[in-house]
C-alpha cells in the first residue's frame, strides 16, 4: 500500500503558520522495501550500464502499466447472455424447427435490437487502465553509461538517474537526490502537484530524499531523482490494480433476470403441462401419437410461450434507458454505460472528492485579517509589491490574481503600480522566511520597505522594530491555524524621504489567508442532494482540519473522519462501516482508503455514486454503483466512470438525478404491467385450455404480442412524478400486485368466454375475434394505472403516450370488426360488439386501479421497512436514543429508519 510522505519531513513554507499549530496528525510514510535498497546504488552522473538496464527490464518489466483489453466481439456476445435471452435463442430455434418464419423473424429481430443497443451504448468507454497509461509522460532525460540522453519512458528502470524540472510529467516514482542535471547544488526544492493522485489540494514542497509520484507535475524547480519503481508498482500503478480487480455491480441485469425468472418458470411449466396435455389427450383420442402430432403440439407451445414470455422486456427496458441517456447528453451529461441510468435513481449516498469537485483546486485569496486603518486594498497592494513575477509559485500566482482582480491602481502589466516603484526586492529566503522590498512613492517621493512571509516571522519583524504586543494578531494566527487555513502576514515602515537616516520602524499591514475555495454552486448541489434524499461524503487528501474548513463553507456536517480509522487493525469491517455511515467526510486519503470506503458503504446495503477528477479516484469511480467524472478531469477519471459531466461544477447531477428516476418510474411502470399481463395471459390460456380444450388462432397471439409490446415503447415521454427519496425495486411487491391484478383480469376473461359463447351464442369464429379484441385491450388499458402507486387520475399520462397506446388498440378494434386476419376461421363482430367489448375493458381498468391502490396500501401497512429492519437489521439505531444533536449524517440514517421506502436499496430490492 502506498503512504502519505510524512508532513514533518517537509520544510516549513512560508505560508505554513509557526506558531499555535495544531497537534500534528499521525501520517502515513511510504517507505522503499529493503530488497529494493541494493538496486539504488547508481552513480548520480553515470547512471546503470546498458547490462544492468537489460537485466532489471527482466525483472522488473518495462515502465507501463498493462492493459487488459476486452474483445469486442465477446462484448457484444455478452448481451445475447441472460434468462430471457436464451429464451429468446431456444424459442428461435423451435421456430425454425416448426417453420413458423414469422415469429422466428420477429423474436430475431428482437433478440439483435436489444444486443445493438446495448453494445452502441456502451461501446464508447475505453479501458481505464489504458488511461492510466496514456497519462504518464513519454520520454525523459536519464543518466545512462556516462551520458545524458532522451529515453522512452517506459525503457526505465529501478536504479536510472532522471533529470525531473519545470512542466515535466514524472514518469516513474523518484528518490530525490538534492543535486542538479549536472551535479551542481541546488538551493530550492522542487514543488510537485500531486493533486490528481493524493487529492491534496496545494503542491507540495519536495527536498533531498522525499518521494516524486509518477504521473504528478512539477511546478518548480529541478533536480535529480533516482527511480525506486515502476510500471504496476508505482503509485499509481496500485490505482491501476483496484480498477482492474473491480467488477460492475450488475443491479439492473439482477433486477431484470429476477423478473424474467420468474415469468420463464411459470410460463415454461404450464406450457409443458398443457403440451403433455396434448399429447395425453392425442393419444386417448386415436390410440396413437404421430410426429406430426408433436409437431403440431409443439408449435402451438412455441406460440404460447412467445405471446407469454416477455421478449420485448429487455428491448423496452434498454430503448427507454438510451433515450433517458439521448435527453441527459442534451444537458451535458454523458452515460457510458447504460444501465447507469437506472442506478442513478437508487443512489441514497454520494461520495465526493473535494479537490477539483467540490472546490476549484487553485489557491484563492481569503479574507483578511487588518491591522489599524488599513484596507483590503492596502494588504493587498503591498503583498503585491513584495511579490516575485517571474515564479510559478502557487502562493505568489494567487496574490498576484487577487491583486490584478480587485485593486483599481494594479494591471498586472509588467509587474507595475501605478504611482509605485519597486526599487529593490529580494525574494523569499528560505532563512528568514520572507521577501522584501523596497518602493518609492510618486507622490510625495518618499520611500518604504514592504515585506511579506511566515505570519509570525512578520509579528517578531514587527514586534522587534516597531514595538507594541501584537496579542490580537498573534490570536488571529492560531485561528487560522486551527482552520487549517495558509496564512501570511505583510507588513511595511514608515515612509520617509531620501535623506533620513532614522532607523526604519516596522508596523503590521494584516494577515490574510489563501484557500482551495468551494465551487459556486458546490452548496447549492449538496443542498439540492439532501433534498432528494442523498447524503453526501466529501473524500479528501486533505489534512482533517482543512476538510472541516471547506465543510463548513458548503453548509455541509463537520464530522471528518481521518483515515486511519479506515485501516483500523482493532475493529470489524462492520464496524469501520458503521462509522463511515455516521461521519459527514474523510480526510487524508488515498485512492485505496477511497476505494475502501465505497466498498464498506457498499456492504451495508446501499446504492453509492462517486464524484472525482483525478487518478486518485478513478479506482473508487470504477467501484461505485455510479461513478460520476466531472468536468476537466483525467483521462483515468473519465474512462473509469460511468457518467462524465461536460459543464463545470456538479449542478448537472441534480439533472441526472431528476432524469433517472424519471427513467426507473417508466421502466417499473412497464415492468408491473408486462408481469401482470403475462401472468393473466398464462392463467387463462391454461385453464381455458384445460378445461375447454379451447385454443386462439396463433395469428391474434402474435398480434397481440407484436403491437402491445410496440406501444409500450413511447413510454419514453411519459409523464411521471419524480420521486423525492431514492428509487428501489420491491420486487415482492411487484410480483404480488402483479398477480393480484392478473387474477383481477382472468375472472373478466372466464366471463367473457362463457357469457358470449354459452348466453349469447355467438360463433366459434366471432369467438376467437371477441376474446382476442378483450385479451388485446382490457390488461392495455391498465398501463394507464401502472404508472403511478396512486390512483391514475391524480397523474395525467403525456399526449403522445396516450395517443399511441389507445391507436394499438383502435387498429385491434377495426381488424376485429371487420375480421381482417387473414384466416378463414376469424369472423367479423361489428361496431357494437366492438365498443361493448372496449367499453367493458375501460370499465375493468378502473376496477383493476381501485385493486391496484388497495393491495399497495395493505401491502405497505404489513411490510413497512421499521418491521423489516427489526428481522434483519442493517443500520445502528444507537444515534436515535442519543440526546446530543446528530450530525448531518445521522440526521440522514435517522430520517431512512423513519421513512418506509429509503434506507437500504440493495436489501429492499427482493421486499
Amino acid at each position: 500500500m502506498a503512504y502519505y510522505q510524512q508532513q514533518q519531513q517537509q520544510p516549513l513554507n512560508e505560508n505554513i503558520p509557526l506558531t499555535s499549530i495544531p497537534p500534528s496528525e499521525k501520517t502515513w510514510k511510504d517507505e522503499i522495501p529493503s530488497d529494493l535498497e541494493m538496486y539504488l546504488d547508481t552513480k548520480p552522473l553515470f547512471g546503470l550500464t546498458d547490462a544492468q538496464v537489460s537485466e532489471r527490464l527482466a525483472k522488473f518489466g518495462k515502465n507501463e502499466l498493462q492493459e487488459q483489453k476486452r474483445s469486442k466481439i465477446k462484448h457484444f456476445l455478452s448481451f445475447f447472455t441472460g434468462a430471457i435471452a436464451y429464451l429468446m435463442e431456444i424459442s428461435i430455434i423451435l421456430t425454425a424447427v416448426t417453420q413458423d418464419w414469422v415469429d422466428f423473424g420477429i423474436i430475431l429481430a428482437m433478440l439483435i435490437i436489444n444486443a445493438l443497443i446495448g453494445y452502441s451504448e456502451e461501446a464508447k468507454a475505453d479501458s481505464a487502465v489504458a488511461a492510466l497509461k496514456n497519462s504518464l509522460a513519454l520520454h525523459t532525460r536519464c543518466w545512462r553509461s556516462g551520458q545524458l540522453i532522451e529515453i522512452n519512458a517506459t525503457e526505465l528502470v529501478v536504479g536510472d538517474v532522471i533529470v525531473i524540472r519545470l512542466g515535466d510529467i514524472v514518469p516513474a516514482d523518484v528518490r530525490l537526490l538534492g543535486i542538479g542535471a549536472t551535479g551542481e547544488a541546488i538551493d530550492g526544492d522542487l514543488q510537485i502537484d500531486q493533486s490528481a493522485l493524493t487529492g491534496e489540494s496545494l503542491p507540495i514542497r519536495k527536498r533531498k530524499g522525499d518521494l516524486v509520484y509518477s504521473s504528478s507535475t512539477v511546478k518548480q524547480g529541478q533536480q535529480l531523482g533516482i527511480v525506486v519503481r515502476t510500471g504496476a508498482d508505482t503509485f499509481i500503478g496500485k490505482a491501476a490494480n483496484l480498477i482492474s480487480i473491480t467488477t460492475d455491480a450488475g443491479h439492473f441485469q439482477k433486477v431484470v433476470n429476477y423478473i424474467g425468472n420468474f415469468l420463464i418458470a411459470l410460463s415454461v411449466l404450464l406450457v409443458i403441462i398443457i403440451f403433455i396435455y396434448d399429447l395425453v389427450e392425442k393419444k386417448v383420442k386415436t390410440g396413437t401419437v404421430t410426429k406430426d402430432d408433436a409437431l403440431e403440439a409443439l408449435k402451438e407451445m412455441v406460440v404460447l410461450t412467445i405471446a407469454a414470455i416477455p421478449v420485448g422486456l429487455p428491448t423496452v427496458m434498454s430503448v427507454t434507458m438510451a433515450i433517458g441517456a439521448k435527453q441527459l447528453a442534451k444537458k451535458q451529461v454523458i452515460v457510458k454505460r447504460l444501465t447507469a441510468v437506472e442506478e442513478l435513481a437508487s443512489v441514497s449516498i454520494l461520495c465526493s472528492d473535494k479537490t477539483g469537485t467540490l472546490t476549484l483546486n487553485e489557491l484563492t485569496f481569503d479574507e483578511p485579517y487588518l491591522a489599524k486603518s488599513y484596507t483590503k486594498n492596502d494588504i493587498l497592494l503591498y503583498a503585491y509589491l513584495s511579490s516575485e513575477p517571474a515564479t510559478s509559485d502557487p502562493i505568489e500566482f494567487a496574490i498576484r490574481t487577487a491583486a490584478i482582480k480587485d485593486h483599481p491602481q494594479i494591471t498586472g502589466e509588467k509587474h507595475e503600480v501605478f504611482g509605485y516603484k519597486v526599487k529593490s526586492f529580494r525574494p523569499f529566503d528560505p532563512t528568514e522566511k520572507m521577501s522584501r522590498a523596497t518602493i518609492l512613492d510618486h507622490s510625495n517621493q518618499s520611500t518604504f520597505k514592504v515585506a511579506k512571509g511566515a505570519p509570525q516571522v512578520i509579528l517578531d519583524l514587527v514586534k522587534q522594530h516597531g514595538g507594541g504586543t501584537m496579542d490580537v494578531a498573534e490570536g488571529v494566527v492560531v485561528e487560522f491555524a486551527n482552520r487549517g487555513l495558509r496564512a501570511l502576514g505583510v507588513a511595511r515602515t514608515k515612509p520617509k524621504s531620501m535623506l533620513d537616516d532614522t532607523d526604519e520602524e516596522w508596523e503590521l499591514v494584516g494577515i490574510f489567508s489563501l484557500i482551495d475555495p468551494p465551487r459556486h454552486d458546490s452548496a447549492e448541489t449538496i443542498k439540492d442532494c439532501n433534498d432528494y434524499g442523498i447524503s453526501v461524503k466529501m473524500i479528501t487528501g486533505d489534512q482533517t482540519i482543512i476538510a472541516k474548513e471547506v465543510a463548513q463553507r458548503l453548509d455541509m456536517g463537520q464530522d471528518i473522519l481521518d483515515a486511519n480509522c479506515l485501516v483500523d487493525p482493532s475493529q470489524t469491517d462492520d464496524q469501520v462501516a458503521e462509522k463511515c455511515l455516521q461521519v459527514d467526510g474523510f480526510a487524508r486519503v488515498i485512492p485505496e482508503h477511497k476505494y475502501r470506503v465505497v466498498e464498506l458503504l457498499q456492504n451495508k446495503g446501499y446504492f453509492v455514486a462517486m464524484t472525482g477528477d483525478g487518478v486518485n479516484d478513478a479506482p473508487a469511480l470504477k467501484k461505485a454503483n455510479v461513478g460520476i467524472a466531472v468536468h476537466g478531469s483525467t483521462d483515468a477519471a473519465r474512462t473509469a466512470s460511468d457518467i462524465v459531466l461536460l459543464s463545470p461544477g456538479l449542478a448537472a447531477i441534480i439533472d441526472g438525478i431528476k432524469t433517472s428516476r424519471a427513467i426507473f418510474q417508466r421502466l417499473q411502470s412497464y415492468a408491473l404491467y408486462r408481469i401482470a399481463s403475462t401472468i393473466h395471459f398464462l392463467i387463462f390460456f391454461f385453464v381455458i385450455t384445460l378445461a375447454e380444450d379451447w385454443s386462439m388462432p396463433p395469428i391474434f397471439l402474435i398480434l397481440i404480442s407484436v403491437l402491445n409490446d410496440a406501444a409500450t415503447m413511447i413510454m419514453t415521454v411519459d409523464n411521471v412524478t419524480i420521486s423525492k427519496r431514492p428509487n428501489v425495486w420491491r420486487l415482492r411487491l411487484l410480483v404480488v400486485l402483479s398477480t393480484v391484478l392478473a387474477l383481477f383480469l382472468s375472472l373478466f376473461s372466464f366471463a367473457h368466454f362463457y357469457i358470449f359463447r354459452d348466453v349469447l351464442k355467438v360463433t366459434e369464429g366471432q369467438l376467437y375475434t371477441i376474446m382476442y379484441l378483450h385479451i388485446s385491450c382490457a390488461p392495455h388499458f391498465i398501463i394507464f394505472s401502472t404508472r403511478t402507486e396512486d390512483f391514475c387520475w391524480k397523474s395525467v399520462p403525456s399526449w403522445p403516450f396516450t395517443v399511441v397506446v389507445l391507436g394499438t388498440q383502435v387498429i385491434a378494434l377495426i381488424l376485429s370488426v371487420y375480421g381482417v386476419v387473414g384466416d378463414a376461421r376469424v369472423e367479423g363482430i361489428g361496431w357494437v360488439r366492438g365498443i361493448i367489448i372496449i367499453a367493458i375493458a375501460l370499465v375493468t381498468f378502473v376496477l383493476v386501479d381501485l385493486v391496484k391502490v388497495a393491495t399497495i396500501r395493505l401491502w405497505n401497512k404489513h411490510h413497512s421497512y421499521n418491521n423489516i429492519i427489526k428481522k434483519k437489521p442493517t443500520l445502528s439505531l444507537k444515534h436515535l436514543k442519543q440526546k446530543t444533536k446528530p450530525t448531518r449524517a445521522q440526521k440522514f440514517i435517522q430520517d431512512q429508519h423513519q421513512n418506509t421506502y429509503s434506507g437500504s436499496p440493495q436489501q429492499q430490492v427482493y421486499y
